[in-house]
């Protein structure tokens, strides 16, 4: 992704895209912890306590880091929070990998969700990465 350069203390078009992107992800995946708790439910490791409650908190952390997104101040923070978070549940894909006859998703689909996390964490530290110089913007 080329930057565009622009004045100093605004974002590029192409980070205000990824912001964006990112917000959206998060912002529709959290509601869908509340929207379809039952189905997020099923993805979770059986060894992890409590899944009804893992789901709710991890949505509520969802919407909190898309909604920092959307202010310069925590930007950052949230940021920091959602790549936390992506890396805290990367355990449920690799629990839908592990059993994939128990989802009704086609395993090439499992196995492509894996780069696209990867994908994803990426932009997220390149997106809310803090803006110091002009040209990094």
């Amino acid at each position: 992704m080329t930057d565009t350069p622009s004045p100093p203390n605004r974002l590029s078009r192409a980070r205000i895209a990824g912001i964006a992107f990112v917000f959206l992800w998060f912002f529709i995946g959290g509601i869908a912890h509340f929207v379809a708790t039952e189905a997020e439910m099923r993805i979770v490791p059986p060894w992890v306590p409590w899944p009804r409650e893992a789901v709710l908190v991890s949505g509520v952390f969802e919407l909190l880091g898309a909604l920092g997104l959307l202010w310069r101040p925590t930007r950052r923070v949230a940021g920091i929070g959602l790549l936390l978070l992506t890396l805290a549940v990367t355990p449920a894909h690799i629990y839908m990998l592990q059993r994939p006859e128990l989802f009704p998703v086609p395993i090439w689909a499992l196995w492509l969700r894996l780069p696209i996390q990867v994908a994803l964490l990426a932009l997220i530290a390149w997106s809310t990465r803090p803006m110091s110089t002009p040209t990094q913007q």
